[in-house]
């Protein structure tokens, strides 16, 4: 307790005290949002010329692509193989996806990450799969899941239920699956905030493993380290559920090609295996099938939403919850609060106080939540600590609260429950709390 408590005490001191409860998330970025398109607005001190250019990379942004050699030669090249048609088809209201909830559903914001065990491509399905095509072109097939009750008790006896995906594929256009392919979910996240993300200094990121490894709790995060399609070098990871991609830029571009079939710059290769002949000999929709300008502007438009502002900071239960949240080491993992650098994408995101409730790193989170797939320096039990900031308004925004990697937990509660590994001990807390307590903790998270 004591390290938590020095780690919460740096925290403060770095950033000042001006905003200790951090109702304002972002800063002077923040906006006063509730309801269905809570996500989706720009920062506040956006100046007059970016929130044009935001309003061009939200077309982009949430329009369908075509198909090429359609009479719209600016938005076509979908394909050959896809997942959705547009960024938003997988981010609804720039929200979060959900997983299927029947075996025959079809998975829309989730994606499946393929490998065989060395780290190379699956030979014939590549490194993602695709359940959609252009006409002319096979799809490869379903993606299915079943689901398994994981059942406990809380230490008071009060029961509870988690339910486990098993996923698996059907009707496989291409042939089998190599044997012992490795298969990891990924759930489309919310995007409040990301451009915030990405103005975190390097440094407070290093800090946070630093301070880490030299506490004796078992909490000992590690930053990824991934190649840069754009910087064309090294740098740590901060996007993807694994930290996999380390600017907005390279994930968006890299998104692009493997969502939606589109090419750019940085990525030029349609990803056709030399088994998908079909997929080979579909048409083009250009050399790049998104110009940079076009793609800089998503980009620009997905760093520039804004997070909403805190609800109920001072209520008696939320407060309750946050000394719960202390109390059970949540904070060591999800640090709450930085200071944006002074150089960044736009003069609006710099010098920002902000409050988004992770350490940008790479924890153990133990077998029950693993993939057993490397992603750049990952390993198969490692994730990367999700930012908590709006997590209380996707049921306004997107009609679920599925979280996690895969959408498997249907609440934030749930969400705890699955923690292993690192954060086993921070679980076992939570077990031994009252209702009355578990409650308030549920209340202070979703009050972020």
């Amino acid at each position: 307790m004591a390290a938590l408590g020095a780690l919460l005490a740096l925290t403060v001191a770095a950033t000042g005290d001006d905003d200790p409860l951090g109702e304002r998330t972002g800063g002077a970025t923040t906006v006063d949002a509730t309801g269905r398109n809570a996500f989706s607005f720009p920062l506040a001190n956006l100046s007059d010329a970016e929130r044009t250019r935001f309003a061009i990379g939200n077309s982009f942004f949430r329009r369908n692509w075509v198909e090429a050699g359609a009479s719209t030669t600016v938005r076509d090249g979908l394909g050959p193989h896809f997942i959705a048609r547009s960024c938003g088809g997988c981010h609804v209201q720039d929200g979060r996806g959900a997983p299927p909830t029947t075996r025959d559903e079809a998975a829309v914001a989730l994606l499946l990450r393929l490998s065989l065990p060395d780290g190379s491509p699956e030979p014939t399905y590549g490194t993602q799969f695709h359940n959609a095509a252009v006409q002319g072109v096979k799809a490869e097939g379903r993606v299915t899941v079943r689901w398994r009750d994981v059942r406990g008790r809380f230490a008071d006896g009060t029961p509870y239920t988690l339910r486990a995906p098993v996923y698996g594929f059907a009707d496989l256009a291409y042939g089998p699956m190599a044997s012992g392919v490795l298969v990891s979910p990924r759930i489309a996240p919310q995007l409040v905030g990301v451009g915030l993300l990405e103005a975190i200094p390097a440094a407070e990121i290093e800090r946070n493993a630093a301070e880490q490894a030299q506490q004796p709790s078992p909490i000992k995060g590690v930053p990824n380290r991934v190649h840069d399609a754009f910087a064309q070098r090294e740098l740590i990871g901060r996007f993807g559920w694994k930290a996999n991609t380390a600017s907005l830029a390279h994930q968006t571009a890299s998104a692009f090609l493997g969502d939606i079939g589109i090419t750019s710059t940085r990525f030029p290769d349609e990803s056709c295996s030399t088994v998908q002949r079909d997929c080979k000999a579909s048409p083009s929709g250009g050399t790049p099938e998104i110009d940079d300008a076009t793609l800089a502007d998503v980009v620009f438009y997905q760093a520039a939403l804004a997070p909403p502002a805190r609800r109920n900071a001072n209520d008696a239960q939320v407060r309750r919850g946050q000394e719960l949240f202390a109390q059970a080491q949540c904070a060591a993992c999800h640090r709450p609060s930085y200071i944006t650098a002074s150089l960044t994408a736009s003069p609006a995101l710099a010098n920002q106080r902000i409050w988004p409730y992770t350490d940008l790193l790479l924890h153990d989170m133990g077998d029950a939540l693993a993939d057993h797939r490397a992603d750049g320096r990952a390993n198969g039990t490692q994730w990367k600590t999700p930012p908590l900031w709006g997590i209380g308004l996707v049921p306004d925004v997107n009609g679920h609260q599925r979280l996690l990697h895969d959408g498997r937990a249907r609440g934030v509660m749930e969400a705890i429950l699955w923690h292993g590994g690192e954060a086993e001990a921070s679980k076992q807390q939570v077990l031994k709390m009252s209702k009355a307590e578990r409650e308030a903790l549920v209340r202070f998270v979703k009050s972020l």
